[in-house]
């Protein structure tokens, strides 16, 4: 009998707490979209006027992903973990033993692209913090390429554990906290990208014209030493990293209280919100900079933002400097927070459904997954160590990407295996065939791309290039099969006997 015909899921739901809903999931979610933050300032003085388009096509491809992801939390409410959770179900019904192995690796590689968001955002937020109380910046150690100050380890070390708490406490409280971070960021981040039209005195729309890069040359011209085509292609691995990461709020819908209904609600929002900050902010930047772009001064992500509220606003008023530095620093930590909830569930998940060790399935006594939780925080915390930002870009696209490939895959072979299977959330047909081009565009972006981006000099670096650290996420993404393997051959076959000899007495009575 069909899963249609008896109304029996055929795969394993998550079982963690339904205590909250569209808003809970939207504003947690919201985690992603804040990225702008870190991504905004590296495109538009990279690329200039040009990187508005490479943006505006990449954030349409996350919002479509949104609505696919829509579709797919409302069909499976009882998966918890988000998109990486979906992949199994799509390809069960052709390769069931294939499925397992796109399951685990999916869900894997999810975590490998949100954990590092924490340390990432922590050291980003220490450098604020650091900045704004004079702490000194250069006196630490230097692990690797990048300086690493003493200040940057304590306060990022820290800024995780604190943010660890009311993810420990559950989903209500950790939707609650969310929501006050989310709110403190969303509103300030959403009127700088809006102030450029309400002040046409600051704005000069003219800086669009052409999409020029950062020396007036054209849009097709070649740069960094590659042809035009390449180079865009090459960014698009750096953007796809925070761009569709608004699709975090899909981590949440299983723990909706009516996940077919907040599912259609929070993915939407999610999606036509990061639509717009993504398109806006740096939009803003281009129509109010313009040439000065190329200002080294403004390479600086605190430095634009602060610069971009002054020129908005007026200069002399340092109350506006604490301002944008207090916003970065909420936004920084809301994505903190996704980081250990989101892609613990994803493990947590995989842990249910087989293809990971068992401790990872467990629930503390306020229906999250605990232990996978702090598995994040550890190794968030040992990532600091690597020194920076540039490192943990590279090294983390590697995973997050590659995870979204056999999830579209996933979408267009259950709309073609099972058209008529019950779907809350119905996108027109032709949605199947969107999804298998954006699969097929991503594993572009993320094989070659990847590879021509990490291998561009890097100024943060000392010119140097970050190949190395690409390559060391492909071995972190490769770990997945020693815990696969303890899984099957120790923990299984442990757990069998135990309950053979648990059955033994009841035999012989």
């Amino acid at each position: 009998m069909s899963e249609v015909e008896s109304g029996v899921p055929e795969y394993e739901g998550g079982g963690l707490s339904r205590e909250t809903n569209w808003w809970g999931a939207f504003v947690i979610g919201l985690a992603g979209t804040i990225l702008v933050t870190g991504i905004a300032p590296v495109m538009v003085t990279s690329l200039g006027a040009a990187s508005i388009p490479v943006i505006v096509v990449i954030t349409i491809t996350g919002y479509l992903l949104c609505l696919l992801l829509a579709e797919l939390s409302a069909m499976m409410p009882e998966r918890t973990g988000g998109s990486p959770t979906y992949a199994y179900v799509g390809f069960k019904r052709r390769w069931p033993r294939f499925a397992e192995h796109v399951n685990g690796f999916t869900s894997w590689a999810y975590w490998l692209g949100w954990f590092p968001v924490a340390p990432l955002n922590m050291i980003l937020a220490s450098f604020y913090i650091a900045d704004k109380f004079n702490l000194n910046l250069t006196k630490g150690v230097t692990p690797i390429h990048t300086f690493i100050a003493y200040w940057t380890i304590a306060i990022a070390i820290v800024g995780i554990l604190l943010v660890f708490i009311p993810a420990w406490l559950g989903i209500r409280l950790g939707a609650l906290f969310a929501t006050v971070l989310g709110l403190l960021s969303m509103i300030p981040l959403t009127l700088l990208a809006i102030m450029p039209i309400f002040k046409p005195a600051v704005a000069n729309w003219s800086n669009l014209s052409g999409f020029t890069q950062l020396d007036g040359t054209g849009f097709f011209t070649d740069a960094y030493g590659h042809s035009w085509l390449v180079i865009y292609i090459a960014f698009s691995f750096l953007l796809t990293w925070n761009v569709i990461a608004m699709e975090a709020a899909a981590c949440y819908i299983g723990e909706c209280r009516d996940p077919e209904r907040d599912a259609k609600i929070a993915m939407n929002l999610e999606g036509l919100y990061g639509l717009f900050i993504y398109t806006m902010i740096p939009v803003a930047f281009v129509v109010v900079f313009g040439a000065h772009l190329a200002d080294p001064a403004l390479v600086d992500p605190k430095t634009i933002f602060s610069n971009f509220a002054s020129a908005v606003f007026g200069t002399g008023a340092s109350w506006l400097d604490w301002a944008i530095s207090i916003m970065l620093i909420i936004a920084l930590m809301l994505s903190v927070l996704n980081a250990i909830m989101g892609s613990a569930r994803a493990l947590h998940q995989m842990s249910i459904d087989g293809e990971f060790p068992h401790i990872f399935s467990s629930v503390n006594r306020h229906g999250v997954p605990a232990f996978s939780m702090g598995f994040n925080v550890v190794c968030s915390i040992a990532l600091i160590f690597t020194g920076g930002a540039v490192e943990i870009y590279s090294l983390s696209n590697v995973g997050y990407l590659a995870s979204f490939i056999p999830v579209l895959v996933c979408y267009y072979l259950l709309r073609v295996d099972e058209p008529d299977k019950r779907r809350p959330v119905r996108l027109p047909g032709f949605f199947k065939w969107i999804a298998l081009g954006m699969a097929a565009a991503y594993f572009v972006i993320w094989s070659f791309g990847g590879l021509v981006y990490t291998s561009l000099p890097n100024p943060a670096l000392g010119g140097n290039d970050t190949r190395v650290y690409f390559f060391i996420g492909w071995l972190i993404l490769l770990s997945y099969l020693p815990l696969y393997w303890y899984r099957k051959k120790v923990e299984d076959p442990k757990h069998a006997g135990e309950m053979a000899d648990a059955a033994a007495p009841a035999a012989g009575d």
